[in-house]
């Protein structure tokens, strides 16, 4: 009731109809942030009453507690406010004075509406009203609790930096900005969100990534229409334009020095406070495939983890199908003892080889899931002692022969090899496809649902970008790919993300 009194009466005087807009009217302005926040209901709102010596004026503090720096705001706001002892001439306008020169925090705006008001305050800044000025004073003080900054929990490395996101942007942005010394770097801001707005920093070299990639990312974000965007794993799922599909178009990576390479690259970077990731667009199969200890370790010990891995990838995709293609209708490719042995190893058993095989995946998927969610002191040992003690009571029991309980352990660990999560349950899932392929025609189907899958990912984009490029379409690159040429011979970006510089170096490895 009173806010209306005293908004009627303002309007009355000024013939304003602005509802949005900061007004003169100090008391409506300061009663009407306190009615968005239900104070004094909500104690997080903090308000301080001060007179400016400078101007000879009231002014009202707002803050939020638990996210601003309480010392920052003594110090560099209202010590200099009360201490402050030069008059301001009338003419001059006071808000202006007092950013340029009482106020020493290192960032102050002036703002003129409600909104920004608001959001000011939410996302941790400090709001100074003054008496009779329809602006007010916005200064940076945001102090968010944070983890430290610690070792990589996914994407460990031997050889190679030891640091990682965490959960604010600040500090993300600081890591990057530690490894790229670039003037070009550009850190765009952009707000989603209708009822709770959060801020996207999106990242990017200027001068070699690509303006029409720029655009159709600013373009996907901007159009969200969403109350919050809690995470960028669910601005991953927004900005997408496959959201069915088995295969990721985007990355999320935890380092920052692979961020980095990305950046350099021509890809663009976002990030988002209380996220411990960077999310990386657009996305190849080289980029899933490989990392970041691929480049740090030499060329020979590189490229042969490399082929360890691709090796590791086909097992998880082909090895249970291709078993069971074999046991059930090609058993004349085995030579003749071992097709003897697994027909003696499965003399007991009374379910189809399908069947056998589809319950020991289960199974292992089961335990891959309960070892990530039981308490980390004991999620190892339940792993372990769970599938050594199941594995071998199943083939006492006839449920299982001991041949297929070797291929599923073999596959599963194959499938801790792939690099990404996201492309490695995608993969778990096509593992499962293969199995029905096989069952359904032996080889035959299962080379035709291999094909299918093929065609599909080949056709497959993220952001316009050929998910097999540079390979399919056959692209100029520096054939960084199922194995890598020395650092030496890499002088080529990547030409599928077409960017503004193709070379990071010569050819001759010369400084251009």
């Amino acid at each position: 009731m009173k806010l209306e009194k005293i908004k009627t009466a303002h309007l009355h005087e000024k013939g304003c109809n602005t509802m949005n807009a900061l007004t003169e009217h100090f008391e409506y302005n300061v009663e009407k942030i306190k009615q968005r926040f239900h104070y004094p209901q909500n104690y997080s709102l903090k308000i301080r009453r001060i007179v400016i010596t400078a101007l000879d004026k009231e002014a009202v503090i707002f803050f939020i507690e638990s996210t601003t720096d309480k010392e920052l705001i003594e110090l560099h706001i209202i010590k200099p406010l009360i201490d402050s002892t030069i008059r301001v001439p009338h003419e001059e306008n006071g808000v202006t004075y007092l950013i340029e020169k009482v106020l020493t925090a290192s960032f102050t705006k002036k703002i003129n509406t409600f909104d920004d008001a608001i959001y000011a305050l939410i996302n941790g800044h400090t709001v100074i009203f003054v008496e009779d000025e329809s602006e007010a004073v916005v200064v940076d003080t945001q102090k968010y609790t944070s983890r430290q900054i610690t070792e990589p929990l996914t994407e460990t490395v031997v050889k190679g930096p030891k640091e990682s996101f965490n959960e604010s942007v600040l500090d993300n942005r600081s890591l990057i900005r530690k490894r790229i010394k670039d003037p070009d770097l550009m850190c765009e801001i952009i707000r989603v969100g209708n009822r709770e707005p959060q801020e996207i920093s999106m990242l990017y070299i200027k001068d070699i990534a690509n303006d029409e990639l720029v655009k159709e990312v600013k373009k996907r974000i901007n159009e969200i229409n969403i109350d919050t965007v809690l995470d960028l794993t669910v601005l991953e799922h927004l900005i997408e334009s496959h959201p069915y599909s088995l295969i990721p178009s985007t990355m999320t990576t935890e380092r920052p020095d692979r961020t980095c390479s990305f950046l350099r690259e021509g890809h663009i970077v976002l990030l988002m406070d209380g996220s411990p990731f960077a999310l990386v667009v657009p996305v190849t199969f080289w980029m899933l495939f490989h990392t970041s200890e691929d480049q740090y370790l030499r060329w020979i010990s590189g490229n042969f983890i490399r082929v360890i891995r691709l090796l590791a990838l086909f097992i998880t995709l082909l090895v249970p199908a291709g078993y069971l293609a074999v046991t059930t209708y090609h058993p004349e490719m085995l030579p003749t003892d071992l097709t003897l042995a697994i027909s003696a190893a499965r003399e007991q058993i009374p379910m189809p080889v399908f069947w056998e095989l589809l319950f020991m995946e289960i199974t292992l998927e089961i335990l891959r899931e309960a070892g990530i969610r039981v308490p980390s002191a004991i999620g190892p040992t339940i792993g372990i002692v769970g599938a050594i003690i199941l594995g071998q009571a199943a083939v006492e029991a006839n449920v299982v022969s001991p041949i297929l309980v070797i291929i599923v352990s073999i596959t599963g660990l194959a499938s801790f090899t792939i690099p990404d999560v996201g492309f490695n349950v995608a993969v778990r899932i096509v593992r499962f496809i293969f199995l029905i392929a096989a069952n359904a025609m032996g080889f035959v189907g299962l080379s035709l649902c291999f094909i299918a899958f093929l065609i599909y990912a080949t056709s497959y984009t993220s952001f316009g970008v050929p998910f097999f490029a540079p390979l399919s379409p056959s692209l100029p690159s520096s054939k960084d790919l199922y194995v890598r040429p020395p650092l030496q011979k890499q002088w080529r970006r990547p030409t599928h993300l077409k960017p503004k510089d193709e070379q990071r170096m010569n050819p001759k490895g010369a400084k251009k």
